[in-house]
């Protein structure tokens, strides 16, 4: 997998294996853990059908015009620029994942999607169990939340996937509070599965969605996603799950309209750069409740060359 160089080196690619021992014994939810959303975005097929996950009337204008309404769509569609090996070298260690099935297609595969399909998610998992055989002390958060056009036997086939790839690195369901770095330290696992769908029920090997609450603002206004942020973490549950802070604005309709040639990056992106720089430097006051691990970040790059979110 390719995408643009971004230079940033690796030299975020051992941050958990170089904690304080007080912070590797801390349950995980109390640390700040950075991510992605729509992490597999850095590339996607214009030439694929669109996606099962977009309305009608994208769908239509996709039929109708061709390769000139997916380009556009590839605009609004790639929401990260590095691969998911340069973003874990980067740090990034939550990755949010949304699957489908290519309709039509013969077979039980599944891609990643948004709006486009990307990349097979067998590949996508391969890259990142190679990185983490090379750094035995990094643990990686997949929140597969979202799935389109998957019936049993591509939720079978996925579970499998998970299982064949990773393997004795998956981590299995518990008490939020006992999961510490440690405890995954001793017991040889890095990989922390969430599985919003029925099919995952009863796998050990796979942790309920409610687990890791993920409220989301739907906003493109930079004041009221951060009014939204501090009002969530303020309602947060204390005890038992991981919490999803996305500090991300959200396109709407108009808003591509309007910025239809300019795309996400250039048009709504530099918006919330205010936004996340206020809460990562605590001007949010979130520092009252540092009990959940929480993901805050943005779509797309702004600075730094960087296309990716960060938890706190």
């Amino acid at each position: 997998m390719k995408t643009r160089p971004a230079g940033l080196g690796t030299i975020n690619a051992d941050w958990m294996g170089s904690l304080p021992s007080k912070l590797s014994a801390l349950p995980l939810k109390q640390l700040a853990v950075p991510g992605s959303h729509d992490s597999f975005t850095f590339w996607v097929d214009v030439r694929a059908p669109v996606g099962p996950d977009q309305k009608v009337y994208v769908k239509y204008l996709a039929t109708m015009f061709s390769m000139v309404a997916k380009k556009v769509m590839v605009k609004w569609s790639m929401t990260q620029n590095l691969t998911f090996k340069e973003q874990l070298d980067a740090g990034i260690r939550y990755f949010d994942l949304r699957v489908s099935s290519k309709p039509g297609e013969p077979g039980t595969e599944i891609y990643f999607i948004h709006g486009l399909f990307g990349h097979k998610v067998r590949d996508g998992l391969k890259e990142i169990n190679s990185f983490l055989e090379g750094h035995r002390k990094e643990v990686v958060f997949l929140d597969f939340n979202h799935y389109y056009s998957m019936g049993t036997e591509h939720h079978v086939y996925l579970i499998r996937m998970l299982q064949d790839v990773f393997g004795n690195k998956l981590c299995k369901n518990c008490m939020v509070e006992s999961i510490t770095l440690d405890y995954m330290w001793e017991k040889k696992n890095q990989v922390i599965v969430f599985y919003h769908h029925p099919s995952g029920c009863g796998n050990p090997a796979l942790w309920p969605g409610h687990k890791i609450p993920a409220p989301w603002a739907n906003t493109t206004e930079p004041n009221k996603l951060i009014q939204f942020l501090q009002s969530t973490l303020k309602k947060r549950e204390k005890q038992g799950s991981f919490h999803v802070s996305q500090a991300i604005l959200t396109p709407r309709v108009n808003t591509v309209a309007k910025g239809l040639l300019w795309g996400l990056r250039n048009y709504l992106v530099e918006r919330s750069v205010a936004a996340d720089l206020c809460v990562l430097e605590h001007k949010c006051d979130f520092s009252e409740e540092p009990s959940h691990h929480h993901v805050l970040g943005r779509d797309s790059e702004a600075r730094g060359g960087r296309d990716q979110h960060h938890h706190l």
